[in-house]
C-alpha cells in the first residue's frame, strides 16, 4: 500500500469518530429525567390516552368524539379514504393519514389542540374553518409535538387531521386558562 493511499484510509477511518465527537458536543446538556413527568395540571391526561377511531366522513362523526379535557389515541385512515367537509390547507399526500373528530365547548375561551406528531389541523364550525390564534412546540421533556390554539364560542366542531406520517396521533383538547 503506498503513503498517498495509506493517509487516505486512515483519514477515511477517523471520519465516524468526527461525527460521534461532534454529535456528542450538540446533545442536550441534561436528559429528561422522564417524558411527560412534568406537564401543566391542564395537560396531566395526556400519558393516559382512550382509543378513538377518526372518521372518515361527517356521517360517522357521532362514532368519533372527543371531550375537552381527555386524551385520545385516534385511529387515522389513509388520506384517499376520507371526505374532508372543507379542504385541508395541507391535505398530505396518498401516503399519508387523516380523519376526522368531532367536540363540543360549553364555554366561550381560548382552547389548545395538543398533537404528538406534526400533522395539519383545521378546526370547523358551521362549514367554516376557524382561525387559530397561536402556534407553538410542545413542553420540553415530552411526547407533545405541536400545539395549536383556537378562540372558540359554545357549540359543536369538527377537527380535521390530515398530513399525518402515522396511522395514528396522540391528540388532546384543553381550554387555556
Amino acid at each position: 500500500m503506498t503513503l498517498k493511499a495509506w493517509t487516505l484510509a486512515a483519514a477515511l477511518a477517523a471520519l465516524p469518530l468526527a461525527a460521534e465527537a461532534q454529535m456528542a458536543q450538540e446533545a442536550p446538556p441534561a436528559a429528561c429525567p422522564a417524558a411527560d413527568a412534568s406537564l401543566l395540571p391542564a395537560l396531566a391526561g395526556w400519558p393516559h390516552k382512550a382509543a378513538v377511531a377518526g372518521a372518515t366522513s361527517a356521517a360517522g362523526l357521532s362514532n368519533a368524539r372527543l371531550t375537552v379535557g381527555e386524551a385520545a389515541r385516534v385511529s387515522l385512515h389513509p388520506t384517499p379514504e376520507v371526505a374532508y367537509p372543507l379542504q385541508p390547507e395541507k391535505p398530505g399526500g396518498s401516503v399519508s393519514h387523516g380523519g376526522l373528530v368531532e367536540f363540543s365547548v360549553a364555554a366561550a375561551g381560548d382552547y389548545q389542540v395538543a398533537l404528538s406528531s406534526g400533522a395539519w389541523i383545521d378546526v370547523v364550525a358551521k362549514g367554516q374553518a376557524v382561525v387559530s390564534t397561536a402556534h407553538g412546540h410542545g413542553p420540553a421533556c415530552s411526547t407533545i409535538r405541536k400545539m395549536v390554539d383556537f378562540s372558540l364560542q359554545p357549540g359543536r366542531y369538527v377537527l380535521q387531521i390530515s398530513a399525518n406520517a402515522d396511522p395514528d396521533l396522540g391528540l388532546m383538547i384543553v381550554r387555556r386558562p
